[in-house]
């Protein structure tokens, strides 16, 4: 088989597993390009088991999203669920000030979300090779009744046999991460096979940035001009489209998936040095252990 045939297989078949074992299982949207893999793989493994077509969908509205990408969310999934980081800040449960980035703030609305719609299996994007802390992560990772992740609770995933039991009135549950065998590239080359829909956003466009230092930030009012930057007219493009606060553009040219594709293979930087957030190495790790990735 293709390669790309058998990480569909492996990925269709641990959704599946989800499915069958857990009991009321959502798909976290975002609106980027890993969720829109997702959510196609979610629907071609529910279509081709012919399974009912129920199927939940949960974005985690961090109030800092592009538009475009909050666009496409709406034009894909209507019938998304839809919850707010700026009500948990109106609730005084978080506090934080208006241009900061709001990515570490997503675990209290996120673990109140499964809660209240009794959520125990939770679909992801996340794939090993973006970050050291998803390296160690299970396709099943075992939450506790407060949504923690701890390393020593997890399951072992020999020869991909899975460990789905739960604890009776623990709250106990999951996130599922059916494409954490992917690469960046192999995103790519699925999205130009599969011609999955993703926002405009990721393909090459012309757009007023603020040039900082190695960064290429949006033009926006969520940005505060400081001394040293630069504001330019680029042709732009972004890999991740995290918090407009904290997530950079940069240069291209690629203007198609199978474009994106080629101009990777010459790509040395890792996807998320867009990121400024991600310059601590502990940060992905403490937002699993709060409840959130």
């Amino acid at each position: 088989m293709d390669y790309l045939d058998k990480l569909e297989e492996e990925s269709l078949r641990v959704i599946i597993e989800a499915y069958n074992n857990l009991d009321n299982p959502v798909v976290l949207f975002s609106g980027g390009k890993d969720s829109a893999v997702l959510l196609h793989l979610v629907k071609k493994a529910l279509q081709i088991h012919e399974y009912e077509p129920f199927l939940n969908i949960l974005h985690v509205d961090t109030g800092h999203n592009f538009k475009e990408v909050l666009d496409f969310r709406d034009s894909v999934t209507p019938k998304v669920i839809v919850r707010k980081v700026q009500d948990t800040i109106d609730a005084h449960k978080i506090d934080i000030g208006f241009t900061e980035s709001r990515n570490q703030l997503q675990s209290t609305t996120l673990l109140e979300a499964l809660d209240e719609f009794k959520f125990d299996a939770a679909f992801g994007g996340g794939r090993r090779d973006e970050d050291a802390a998803r390296s160690k992560e299970r396709f099943f990772s075992f939450r506790n009744g407060q949504g923690q992740w701890d390393p020593e609770s997890q399951r072992c995933e020999i020869w991909n046999i899975f460990n789905c039991h739960k604890n009776a009135g623990k709250q106990e549950g999951f996130r599922v991460f059916p494409i954490n065998n992917w690469a960046e590239l192999d995103i790519w080359a699925y999205i130009a096979r599969e011609n999955v829909a993703i926002p405009d956003i990721y393909f090459s466009h012309k757009r007023k940035v603020i040039k900082r230092g190695q960064y290429y930030l949006d033009h926006c009012d969520l940005h505060t001009i400081q001394e040293g930057d630069e504001v330019v007219e680029e042709y732009v493009r972004f890999r991740t489209v995290g918090d407009i606060t904290c997530t950079s553009a940069i240069k291209s040219n690629a203007a198609t998936a199978l474009e994106i594709y080629h101009e990777l293979c010459n790509v040395n930087s890792r996807e998320r040095s867009t990121r400024i957030d991600d310059y601590n190495k502990y940060s992905m790790e403490e937002r699993k252990q709060q409840g959130y990735f």
